[in-house]
């Protein structure tokens, strides 16, 4: 935990989670840290082209410390550099070193190695990972009372 002149900020727990910063903001501070992964997220899961063989170099805004090469062969790297990638990648770098049948085979596993919110997020936008997690279909955000009346007629 570091601290700032206003005090002590917390942060991202070990599972990579956003700890509310402020008291009482009411989970805005979870919410911004949920949009930032929504945000990277391809529009389909066929976006993802990355390769399934052979040695995966991503860049340093991606991996920038620990293992640098990952070999796709090897159970552990793969596993390591998918984590990885979801957890740092930006849209672009999903979508050219991740593959979309590797993730959906890894996913069930995968799904208990990343943060909270980024599972929640690619869960919430693919159907198709939902189920390969035995999970059923999300549903639709709830309204919130009061908003029934403020759509533009």
């Amino acid at each position: 935990m570091s601290a700032t002149p206003h005090g002590p900020v917390s942060a991202p727990s070990a599972a990579g989670d956003a700890a509310d910063v402020n008291a009482g903001s009411g989970g805005t501070d979870l919410e911004l840290y949920r949009e930032k992964f929504r945000r990277r997220l391809p529009d389909s899961l066929d976006e993802l082209q990355g390769p399934t063989t052979g040695v995966v170099e991503p860049s340093a805004t991606v991996v920038w410390s620990g293992l640098r090469a990952f070999d796709l062969v090897n159970e552990r790297q793969r596993m390591s550099l998918y984590r990885t990638v979801l957890a740092e990648g930006m849209r672009k770098d999903l979508c050219a070193l991740l593959n979309r049948d590797v993730l959906v085979q890894l996913w069930p596993t995968l799904r208990v190695l990343v943060a909270t919110t980024v599972r929640d997020v690619w869960e919430e936008r693919f159907s198709e990972l939902r189920a390969m997690a035995g999970l059923p279909p999300a549903q639709p955000p709830a309204r919130r009372p009061g908003n029934e009346g403020s759509a533009a007629a």
